[in-house]
């Protein structure tokens, strides 16, 4: 069925094939055989089917040699959406794993953190890290940066550079750090955070934005908190923080906070929580706590193999679903080793299915459902679903052009499969080799065409 846009919309790629996404209603729609125009202004203009094409290019004025036709093994789907990665941790990503959270922060993380003043060292970690996650197909990213501006500046840049949708967040903590070195006062916070959105949005980036990030409740005293809602509030602006991570995490916040009923509640006072907000983890959150993330319309990101892999705890997704709560997935490097979000599928799926083994009338989730989570499911977290998540007429087109067979890569096939199977093989086994073109808001980001300077 065709879904016009804007006759007047000047067309300037066209594509036919198999596409595949996600609806609100829908967790995977397979349209074979589609044809999908892009505007010259990055916006997906129509879409429509191979029968209509002679009716499609007098519309929309494409001549029929113009159109790029996908291969039987290739498919488009929509970008992948990391709701939760720390840019600043990328260099030690893969290691530093056997420690519990607060020790972890202590003696690998805040270190390294405090690096970032250099800002030579920084522009190699982010230009890696920037790099690494569009290779892999991740056209949204949400980066928690350190509490040093101009290095959190030069994020924002070498993102807009590479051509990446992205929200930045300095990161804000003026207490409750051991590190000499790694530490900003309530003032120092306040100011910086101020300098770097008032820079940030000065540079009139198309696709980077600043987003609020108090580091947690634990490392944010409630005036600063306090002020950083504020900030928000004035500035329309995202807020992206962790929460109830680990049950040691949750008694440390009752303690700083004893008026508070629940941790939620410690940021819904500081009016951190609204529908611009997205928190890490939310592994040990109770039902009222749930209720309250759905009354506010603030969204969780799920990071199953930051969970696993620090011992954290087990998120169930289905409970923070059957809530009606927003949810998308993390990679939350470097808690999380891997900066794929292929990855998160992977790991969101094992940790229904070990739920599943704990309880056998457990709702295991299909790998339907988690595609949707990786993409719209993402872009709704980030209340940026009017703008991408999935191939509907006038939201940008933000997309990964995938091949299931390409040459050396990691997929045998043996069989004719429909669509369906070669998403499912791609999610289990596939990896950036099978990515061979990613778009976002109409323009090709890989293969990558950056300067020479940008490359290493």
């Amino acid at each position: 069925m065709t879904t016009p846009g804007r006759p007047d919309t000047h067309v300037s790629r066209v594509y036919r094939g198999t596409f595949v996404h996600s609806t609100p209603d829908k967790a995977l729609q397979v349209l074979e055989d589609a044809l999908l125009g892009v505007g010259s202004n990055g916006k997906i203009a129509f879409i429509g089917t191979g029968p209509e094409l002679n009716k499609l290019s007098q519309t929309f004025g494409f001549k029929q040699y113009e159109i790029t036709h996908l291969g039987p093994h290739e498919f488009f789907m929509p970008g992948l959406v990391d709701t939760h990665i720390h840019a600043s941790q990328y260099s030690f990503a893969g290691t530093a794993l056997d420690l519990p959270l607060l020790e972890w922060l202590n003696t690998y993380t805040f270190p390294v953190e405090s690096h970032f003043k250099d800002l030579e060292f920084a522009r190699r970690v982010y230009t890696r890290v920037v790099r690494r996650t569009l290779r892999n197909g991740t056209t949204t990213a949400c980066y928690f940066a350190t509490i040093h501006t101009d290095a959190s500046l030069l994020l924002g840049q070498i993102a807009n550079d590479f051509g990446q949708r992205a929200l930045v967040g300095k990161v804000c903590m003026d207490r409750n750090n051991a590190v000499k070195h790694y530490k900003e006062t309530y003032q120092e916070s306040k100011e910086e955070t101020s300098r770097f959105i008032g820079e940030l949005l000065q540079k009139k980036y198309p696709l980077v934005k600043p987003v609020v990030t108090p580091r947690f409740a634990l490392s944010c005293s409630g005036a600063l908190m306090g002020q950083l809602g504020e900030i928000a509030k004035n500035n329309n602006l995202h807020i992206q923080s962790h929460i109830s991570e680990t049950i040691e995490e949750v008694n440390c916040v009752k303690g700083l906070f004893p008026e508070s009923e629940s941790y939620t509640e410690v940021y819904h006072k500081h009016n951190l929580l609204t529908d611009k907000t997205v928190m890490a983890h939310g592994c040990h959150l109770s039902d009222e706590e749930l209720v309250l993330f759905r009354e506010t319309g603030a969204s969780l990101s799920h990071c199953p193999n930051s969970n696993i892999s620090i011992c954290s705890g087990i998120l169930d997704v289905r409970k923070v679903l059957n809530h009606k709560v927003k949810l998308g997935l993390g990679t939350d490097v470097a808690g999380g080793y891997s900066a794929s979000m292929l990855d998160a599928v992977r790991r969101t799926l094992d940790t229904s299915k070990v739920l599943s083994i704990q309880n056998p009338d457990y709702h295991t989730l299909t790998f339907e459902e988690v595609f949707r989570l990786a993409t719209l499911g993402g872009s709704q977290a980030l209340s940026m679903d009017d703008q991408t998540g999935n191939f509907e007429v006038g939201k940008d087109f933000d997309a990964l052009r995938v091949n299931v067979s390409v040459p050396g890569g990691p997929i045998d096939l043996f069989q004719t499969d429909g669509p369906k199977i070669l998403l499912e093989k791609f999610l289990n086994l596939g990896d950036d080799r099978n990515i061979v073109e990613v778009y976002v808001a109409g323009k090709k980001v890989v293969p990558f065409t950056e300067p020479t300077d940008l490359a290493e």
